[in-house]
């Protein structure tokens, strides 16, 4: 086998956030949770700080591209979002395999013409429950949001739904899609986010009903595995 051939897969992450305090110490940022939520998949990471300006001079960089949440809106009058929402497109129109989560998947609907928002209920945060059409059956994944996809754009296939959060998963290509939940979130991790965001951004209400969803079965690791699939060059759809 050639070493061409050989060479391990080299994933690009774009990072839209940081976590930082104890948080951030404790469970490593954003990056370091899709290397654990991969691992023992044999990638090489490349992280991208676009929050910091910090982005690829050309989406051939890296094989593949994973787009991080985040707590900024992608709405919001950063000097990095156009540039990140041509990159997008860039990405896209390559084929390139390419995964967006959270703030990740809101930015892909953006950068493609479909419009994102704060949502008229408010929080969806802790186990939240959906129906995958792509496998036929409801699943249990991690979220924690108030932004989320209004209107998907054109031609963009919904394969992930809730009554909470309609467009929760959309396909654009057998090569891209993305995910309002965050399969790269642990039990621990998202407890104690929680924990730390109760009567800042949360209510006593909205925290408590999150802190007692989360140790209800999950299928966090299959949405894992999927992805590493797909940014590993199996096309799973």
């Amino acid at each position: 086998m050639s070493e061409e051939l050989a060479r391990p897969i080299k994933v690009g992450i774009l990072q839209t956030g940081r976590l930082g305090g104890k948080l951030g110490e404790e469970y490593g940022e954003y990056p370091q949770m899709f290397m654990d939520l991969f691992s023992p998949a044999p990638f090489e990471y490349r992280t991208y700080a676009v929050i910091d300006g910090q982005f690829p001079k050309h989406v051939l960089e890296c094989d593949s591209w994973v787009i991080t949440g985040s707590k900024h809106g992608i709405y919001e009058d950063f000097d990095w979002i156009e540039p990140l929402k041509n990159f997008i497109r860039k990405l896209i129109a390559s084929e390139q395999p390419t995964v967006g989560i959270c703030f990740g998947h809101q930015a892909i609907a953006e950068a493609m013409g479909g419009k994102v928002g704060k949502y008229v209920g408010g929080w969806g945060v802790g186990l939240r429950h959906y129906t995958d059409t792509n496998i036929g059956k409801d699943v249990n994944l991690l979220s924690f949001h108030q932004d989320q996809v209004i209107s998907p754009p054109t031609g963009a296939e919904v394969f992930l739904t809730s009554d909470f959060c309609k467009y929760g998963g959309l396909r654009y290509s057998p090569t891209c899609f993305s995910l309002q939940p965050h399969p790269e979130h642990t039990v621990p991790f998202i407890s104690d986010l929680i924990k730390e965001r109760r009567s800042v951004q949360l209510t006593e209400k909205v925290a408590d009903e999150a802190l007692a969803s989360i140790n209800e079965p999950n299928d966090q690791d299959y949405y894992g595995r999927w992805i590493a699939d797909v940014l590993g060059g199996k096309v799973t759809v």
